[in-house]
């Protein structure tokens, strides 16, 4: 494991850090026992970052986690977690709030906490409500140690934000398709400039960069005479930028883990040639063409009020559009959204009302009803009820 320094405390944090969004589940729920498993063997073999908040898995992560660091673990590691700050309308919510989360955690202090999901708007909000005071008293009495924010916005809200206090560390989402996109590779350099830690979320696109891989991205990265998997080659590209701390990865998958790992024991900053970085900007130019929505699958959206299952609509319209399979497409539509695989209620896109609470709710500003429209113009048409139909008896449980 490659480790990098905070520069304004000195920590030497892994830069694969384990993040508690989209832990292994089963049936909808934590599975536990395989999660802990997980999260306790990243540990041991050097990760020591871990990085949660108040809504991941609604709500059931952070209790989680504080059980699965149990045993010596929670010393082993530098712990993460964050503030809601669309949950906040007084100052003493946010005393509450956290006081709350030592407890779910387990644990008396809390080493790196963030105002989380901040846009302009929102910050405008929560300065108003005294977060600043509220993080000097914080750290003042030992209840958090290094105070950050996680940022969803414009990059010239981003430098604001960055200007505003003396922050430790920012967490921002950054891979090869979001160089522009939010803080961007602009608010990057610009956090770096004032020595602040990076920490980076979404490195895959929420596992858009690599699963499914469409076969003309895979032909590009087949053109490389170091053979890389796409999730290698997404990491190293974020590895490279010398400005970046710790990159976190939703792992919930054994060999996601082990590949991980080992990726973080080679990627150096820096250690990309010329040609890899053309051919990542080759295969960055084909996803433009081939993606529809740009969710990441990050879960805010939800729930509906109308019961729709926003993630997984724009999952099946992403996935057919890079696989370009539209019978499975279709099945799968029938089958997940529809809530057959999990025996609940139906989610799908025509449940819609247009009510817009969910594109308020957006880290990525995306037009929900309006994508909404366009999947179920794509899935719902005469030969729904059918693949409805198939869907059962393919997912039927005995």
């Amino acid at each position: 494991m490659l480790y990098r320094k905070i520069p304004k405390n000195g920590d030497g944090l892994s830069i694969l850090g384990f993040g508690c969004m989209r832990l292994a589940a089963r049936d909808g729920m934590i599975d536990e026992e395989r999660a802990t498993r997980q999260v306790r063997y990243a540990i041991d073999h050097g990760v020591n970052y871990v990085d949660t908040a108040w809504p991941y898995h609604m709500g059931e992560s952070e209790p989680f986690l504080g059980r699965a660091l149990a045993d010596g673990y929670r010393e082993k590691i530098k712990l993460a977690t964050k503030l809601p700050s669309w949950t906040i309308n007084s100052r003493k919510d946010m005393d509450s709030i956290l006081n709350a989360q030592l407890e779910r955690l387990r644990t008396d202090h809390i080493d790196y906490y963030l105002v989380h999901g901040l846009v302009g708007l929102l910050w405008d909000k929560m300065e108003k409500l005294e977060v600043l005071n509220f993080l000097d008293r914080a750290k003042a009495d030992g209840r958090i140690i290094n105070a950050g924010f996680s940022f969803h916005g414009s990059a010239g809200d981003f430098k604001r934000i960055v200007d505003a206090y003396p922050w430790t560390f920012c967490q921002i989402q950054y891979n090869f398709l979001d160089e522009k996109n939010q803080a961007g590779t602009e608010g990057l350099e610009y956090a770096a400039s004032k020595n602040l830690g990076i920490i980076i979320m979404e490195p895959l696109r929420g596992g858009k960069l690599t699963n499914p891989v469409p076969p003309e991205v895979q032909e590009i990265w087949n053109e490389a005479p170091v053979k890389r998997t796409p999730a290698e080659w997404a990491l190293r590209w974020i590895w490279n930028r010398p400005e970046v701390t710790v990159v976190l990865s939703g792992m919930n998958e054994e060999s996601h883990i082990e590949e991980n790992l080992k990726t973080a024991s080679e990627a150096y900053p820096n250690s990309l040639t010329e040609a890899e970085l053309q051919l990542i900007k080759k295969a960055e130019q084909k996803y433009r063409k081939l993606m529809k929505t740009g969710c990441t699958g990050c879960r805010y959206c939800i729930p509906c009020p109308s019961g729709v299952d926003i993630p997984g609509c724009f999952e099946i319209y992403d996935n057919f559009y890079l696989s370009g399979n539209e019978k499975e497409a279709k099945l799968m539509y029938a089958a997940k959204p529809g809530g057959i695989i999990r025996g609940d209620a139906a989610g799908y896109a025509s449940q819609c009302v247009q009510c817009g609470q969910c594109a308020e709710k957006c880290p990525q500003h995306l037009d929900i009803p309006s994508l909404l429209e366009a999947v179920k113009e794509k899935f719902e048409g005469k030969d729904h009820k059918g693949w409805r139909m198939i869907a059962k008896k393919a997912f039927r449980k005995e």
